[in-house]
């Protein structure tokens, strides 16, 4: 006798699909629709049809290939950091030490932060009047007079890449200190039993024993960092001079000033430059299941 199929988890799951259609496909879809006009609204009579022409502008547009080189800066300078002082975090917290808890929930602060907030706040600490990191490097003798850390081409791109990194180390350390708690301590004892140190501990059994918690908090925030807005603008706009303007910058301040068209075509280039480095390790994860 054959079972019917029951519609029930279909209508359970349907609310959450609903959403996602309205929320994500719908305005993917209405993106890629107006990456093929001439929409600006500040011209609206000649919003039409334009079929290539916004993509073969931004394939010849000296500012856009500026601004996606300050994008790969941006995530390998902004993700490597954070993945290197997350992992040093996330093994000071895997150890048992008096007052563990606090340090824990103390250290999740720069991640439950708003960005426009850390941006907002970091912008008041690099500032060249009264900010007060030019405070403190003048007590510690370290410089003599104010740096517009902002507002000069040569330390405006470094001031937002440290801002990223402090906002994300937490999120490196939250997920690799999961992964830490779940490695059998049953690896280590056969270690120590067969002398192996600490360094070789770490490569050997702790690293290879979270891979793949590594590889998908990477490209998580990977994906987050590249199309991440609020934290530059807020505190650079993408100035100046354009020195700290990365793609995603760049796209929003185009929406901004309404070409809608030349800006989807932009965010249709950047989220096939994401499916790029995130397609082969989903095909790999793939892989390996089977």
């Amino acid at each position: 006798m054959i079972k019917k199929k029951s519609i029930y988890p279909y209508l359970l799951v349907s609310p959450a699909l609903l959403i996602i259609l309205c929320v994500v496909f719908i305005p993917v879809a209405n993106a890629i629709g107006m990456s093929f006009q001439h929409y600006d609204l500040r011209r609206p009579g000649e919003i039409g049809f334009c079929g290539l022409e916004n993509y073969i502008q931004a394939l010849t547009d000296k500012l856009f290939w500026h601004s996606l080189f300050k994008t790969v800066l941006w995530v390998v300078f902004g993700v490597g950091f954070q993945f290197l002082f997350g992992f040093i975090l996330a093994l000071l917290l895997n150890k048992s030490f008096r007052g563990r808890g606090v340090v824990r929930a103390v250290s999740l602060i720069p991640w439950v932060t708003p960005g426009v907030l850390i941006g907002l706040m970091w912008r008041w600490m690099y500032d060249g009047n009264y900010g007060v990191l030019n405070d403190l490097l003048q007590k510690f003798h370290i410089i003599s007079q104010n740096i517009p850390f902002l507002s000069q081409t040569s330390s405006a791109f470094i001031s937002v890449i440290v801002t990223i990194v402090w906002q994300g180390i937490p999120f490196f350390a939250l997920m690799i200190l999961a992964g830490l708690q779940g490695i059998p301590a049953e690896l280590y004892e056969a270690a120590d039993i067969d002398g192996a140190t600490g360094i070789q501990k770490l490569f050997r059994v702790t690293i290879p024993s979270i891979k793949n918690t590594i590889y998908i908090t990477m490209l998580l925030r990977i994906i987050w960092v590249a199309n991440s807005v609020d934290i530059i603008f807020n505190m650079t706009g993408g100035g100046p001079a354009y020195s700290s303007q990365t793609l995603s910058v760049y796209i929003f301040n185009k929406a901004n000033s309404l070409d809608l068209g030349y800006a989807s075509a932009m965010a249709i280039l950047l989220a096939l430059a994401l499916c790029s480095v995130a397609v082969p390790y989903l095909i790999s994860t793939f892989r390996k299941e089977e």
